[in-house]
């Protein structure tokens, strides 16, 4: 957190939470204008709770308790409240004490703090979001521990404090359980923390997605319009719940909506029951009153499909900042503003609160679009395609996505029975770090398959107001995919990845049978198999003359094969009265008497009606006669996906490859080693002195400019990590650079450092090899006439590294992802073509084997074309040391070295550089919060 002037109102410490029920609250200082409300809220308070915050009764506070308790210098005495509806609802205070427990300042490092919470939000997880904030705000003033003292039957209390996570030590004196808790985080206060948010976050989305009542405000009085659209939506998709119309221009008396049936109000407060959903369709100018009244009526979320906000410029996007700030003050969320709406296919609700006509077939699909057109199209695409064989669970498109966020549908996933993949369209990721956590601990349980718009725009939609992020679009993608993320390119591929894995169980390894009755479409899929990394097998040919028996006996072989992983079935038509009832059937039962679970693919060009037959149940397989029902109709889940291009079932199968064995890989996610000649207090200790010596230590986090330091500073440094820099002297002439060579010994390299020239091997402006003073006074005189005066050029004498593979290793830090490694071959491949490859900090000794195989010039390393392997160990002993580096310094927030040579035996770093500035503020370490509007 930064840090404000003393005595400053700290606006940073305001924020959202969403609590254990879903709802949400705001915190924030509380100020001396809140006398009334603490009045207020006091008196809604019970004896017993004030007797247990108090420890003897306390009917009313006093004018001087009031004061004590709203006025507050924000550093040695803090007071946050939790607030709904403008209104208090809990508070929690500290004051800092010393060892004897009376009042103190810095550099005093413990605080009393104590909690009072209204008795009807008591079990809300209120005061265990409060404690969070608070002990954060302790933090950031050098408070390092907290002290409380409780009554033994006040257990609710005790149990926040205990389940925390934080080291804490408990004690029993003259009648009251005293509690010191160390507020330094933990792995375990982490964890807590996280498993907090994922729960009430999901149950946020939850009481959207399930209702038990819908009102659509803004229903017209006529056909037509969005607000009817919706309603007729909701009654047509068969919502078991209460559905209710609203429009304040229907006539006084109207009580029922004709034809729908439906109750009619002019006003949502008008309402007698409980809504818990509202689906706004009024104009933007009308929705702040809307908001107001849904507010006051208790309301639990809002869909809001009206236009008119970010999307359309500065007052918009006003607009909708305070659209936001005025949901949340009274606890509810929001899907939208500009939303198409959300599905829920679930049987016991049955809710189409969207702009589409009907609901979805039910399944295993979990659908998060942020743009509407994007959903109609998966949505219809997926019903054209999948009718029979997968279905939808859930649906959202959430427009501006200005409050729910795919964040928050990946929390509702990764526990949701009835979502067995979610795929996701988006166009912008404003937490990329939080994003990346949620989706590898979904992607454990299930897959998640995203297509990324706006990839190169390199900006969100205009309608999202998120942080923009520096980080390449390839970048983005290597991070989803070590958390396991299966990216995809268009829409089209989300689709085809997303019937597979829905239908299809993963496959044990990458080995691919393909057979069929056409021997150049086998060719085909063979090819676009070696294209995407997997490995066919020879194509079995069953020529244009097989019939149902002769595929259902080949599937039957192949599935039976323990040479094969998966298995890709082609067919093209065929002469004569076979029907595609006839070979779907032939092809399911093969599927139904197998042993083996491995994924089935069809690859058919232009066989009518073979998709729908496929993924049609037995006992109505279109184009099929009456027929008595036999052994293959007891397994009726036997259902095959199909796809009109062998290129396209391949890529969807070779992602699911992958992601198995990403998978497979978790029992055994790697570790990050430990090195004992690593000195990190020695470097912590360089590192201050290095950023006080160029006034970069007294700046706040993320606010001051990066220091580049220089060579000898670096060197230094990075000796301290057991990374050694190739000595390099200057050499401003002639003789400079001879006895430079004396001192380093010969043969060595002359070479520019001017930033203009460092890395041009293009230029021709490196010499190697110099074994005496002639050719290195001859090779001087050859650069400076090349390149410039000794001055311009800045040359340097090097001593000579082994031959091998030229690399570059590059750590950074963005301040919405966090430190990212990244590795390539110098020169070309990464500079021109971009085969750079990725990983998260800190990166473990898996995730640098996979790094440096990953790239497309990985076999340069490993003894391409009869060359020598290099030493791939010492490699990835490098990369895991600079991982060590800038993940045990967050000030470290870039490294380059470059050239890093790859001999047969060790590694060189010849070139290397490192900026240091004060750490970004962390946002995932820091208390539960909403990301600010």
């Amino acid at each position: 957190m930064q840090t404000p002037s003393e005595h400053a109102y700290p606006t940073h410490w305001e924020a959202d939470v969403v609590l254990r029920d879903g709802g949400t609250a705001q915190v924030r200082p509380i100020t001396s204008d809140d006398a009334g409300r603490l009045v207020s809220f006091y008196e809604q308070v019970s004896d017993e709770s004030k007797y247990y915050r108090f420890f003897a009764p306390y009917p009313r506070l006093s004018d001087r308790d009031v004061h004590r308790f709203t006025h507050h210098d924000y550093v040695d005495r803090v007071g946050l409240a939790a607030t709904v509806g403008g209104e208090f609802i809990a508070t929690v205070r500290y004051d800092r004490i010393d060892a004897r427990g009376m009042p103190a300042t810095a550099p005093a490092d413990e605080a009393e703090v104590a909690f009072l919470v209204q008795d009807a939000h008591q079990g809300r997880g209120v005061a265990s979001a409060l404690l969070e904030h608070i002990a954060a705000v302790a933090r950031e003033r050098s408070i390092r521990r907290f002290a409380a003292e409780v009554l033994p039957a006040n257990t609710k209390m005790i149990k926040v404090f205990t389940d925390a996570g934080y080291t804490q030590k408990r004690s029993f004196e003259d009648g009251v359980v005293r509690l010191e808790l160390d507020l330094e985080p933990t792995d375990r206060s982490l964890a807590v923390q996280r498993a907090r948010e994922q729960r009430a976050e999901a149950r946020s989305v939850q009481r959207l997605l399930a209702p038990g009542s819908v009102a659509v405000i803004g229903t017209g009085r006529e056909a037509g319009g969005m607000g009817r659209t919706v309603l007729r939506s909701v009654l047509a998709g068969g919502f078991t719940g209460r559905a209710h119309a609203v429009n304040r221009a229907f006539p006084e008396g109207l009580s029922v909506l004709e034809p729908e049936g439906v109750p009619a109000h002019r006003s949502v407060l008008d309402i007698t029951d409980p809504v818990d959903l509202a689906v706004v369709a009024v104009p933007a100018a009308a929705v702040p009153s809307v908001v107001a009244e849904c507010g006051e009526h208790g309301v639990q979320g809002l869909v809001v499909l009206s236009a008119g906000y970010a999307e359309s410029g500065p007052d918009g996007r006003a607009r909708q900042r305070e659209l936001v700030r005025q949901a949340r003050s009274y606890g509810m969320r929001i899907i939208g503003p500009n939303a198409f709406g959300l599905i829920n296919t679930a049987e016991g609700v049955r809710l189409n609160a969207s702009l589409s006509p009907e609901l979805p077939a039910a399944g295993r699909l979990g659908l998060f679009s942020q743009s509407g057109a994007i959903g109609i199209a998966l949505l219809s695409g997926l019903h054209r395609r999948a009718a029979g064989l997968v279905g939808v669970s859930t649906f959202v498109s959430a427009g501006n996505r200005a409050d729910v966020s795919g964040n928050d549908f990946l929390q509702y996933w990764h526990d949701d029975p009835d979502t067995d993949v979610a795929l996701m369209y988006l166009e912008s990721i404003g937490n990329p770090r939080k994003f990346t956590r949620l989706a590898k601990r979904t992607a454990a349980r299930k897959p998640v398959v995203v297509v990324k718009g706006a990839r190169h725009g390199g900006a969100a939609p205009t309608g999202h107001a998120v942080p923009t992020t520096r980080i390449p679009d390839a970048t983005v993608s290597d991070l989803l995919r070590q958390a396991g993320v299966i990216r995809v390119d268009t829409v089209t591929e989300l689709a085809d990845a997303g019937l597979l894995l829905a239908s299809q169980p993963l496959p044990a390894g990458p080995r691919v049978a393909i057979l069929g009755n056409s021997e150049s479409l086998a060719l085909l899929t063979y090819d676009a198999c070696l294209t995407e990394g997997l490995r066919p097998l020879p194509p079995r040919d069953l020529t244009t003359a097989a019939g149902p028996a002769d595929f259902r006996a080949a599937l039957a072989e192949a599935l039976a094969d323990g040479g094969s992983d998966a298995v890709v079935v082609t067919a093209i038509p065929w002469v004569g009265d076979t029907s595609a009832a006839d070979l779907a059937t032939a092809l399911r039962e093969a599927v139904a008497q197998s042993p083996a679970a491995k994924p089935v693919t069809v690859v058919h060009l232009e066989i009518e009606g073979l998709a729908e037959a496929l993924a049609a149940a037995p006992a109505v397989l279109p184009g099929e006669p009456e027929r008595t029902p036999g052994p293959a109709d007891s397994a009726p889940a036997v259902r095959i996906p199909a796809y009109p291009a062998a290129e396209r079932a391949v890529r969807a199968l070779a992602e699911a490859a992958r992601y198995a064995r990403w998978r497979r890989q978790l029992a055994e996610p790697g570790r990050v080693p430990e090195y004992d000649d690593i000195d990190e207090a020695g470097a912590a200790a360089d590192i201050d002195v290095l950023l006080t010596a160029h006034g970069a230590a007294s700046s706040p986090p993320g606010g001051a400019r990066a220091v580049t330091l220089s060579a000898a500073d670096t060197q230094r440094l990075l000796a301290r990590y057991g990374i050694a820099v190739l000595p390099a002297l200057p050499a401003p002439d002639p003789d400079s650079a001879v006895r430079a060579a004396h001192r380093l010994g010969f043969p060595v390299a002359l070479k520019p450092t001017a930033p203009h020239l460092r890395h041009r091997a293009d230029l021709g402006g490196v010499r190697l090899d110099l074994g005496g003073e002639g050719e290195l006074r001859r090779a001087y005189a050859e650069l400076t006439e090349l390149l410039g005066k000794p001055e311009e050029t800045r040359l340097v004498v090097q001593s000579m590294a082994p031959r091998g593979v030229d690399t570059v290793v590059r750590a950074a830090i963005d301040p919405a992802a966090g430190a990212v490694l990244s590795f390539g071959l110098a020169g070309a491949p990464s500079l021109l073509l971009g085969d750079t490859a990725h990983r998260l900090v800190p990166a473990t000794d898996r995730d640098v084997a996979e790094l440096i195989r990953s790239i497309r010039t990985a076999p340069l390393l490993f003894g391409w074309r009869g060359s020598a392997p290099v030493d791939t160990g010492a490699l990835e002993e490098l990369l895991l040391r600079v991982s060590r580096l800038v993940d045990d310094h967050p000030e470290v927030v870039g490294a380059d070295l470059e050239p890093v040579i790859v001999a047969p035996h060790g590694v060189h770093v010849l070139g290397a550089s490192l900026r240091l500035a004060p750490p970004p503020a962390r946002t995932d370490l820091g208390p539960r919060s909403l990301p600010a509007y």
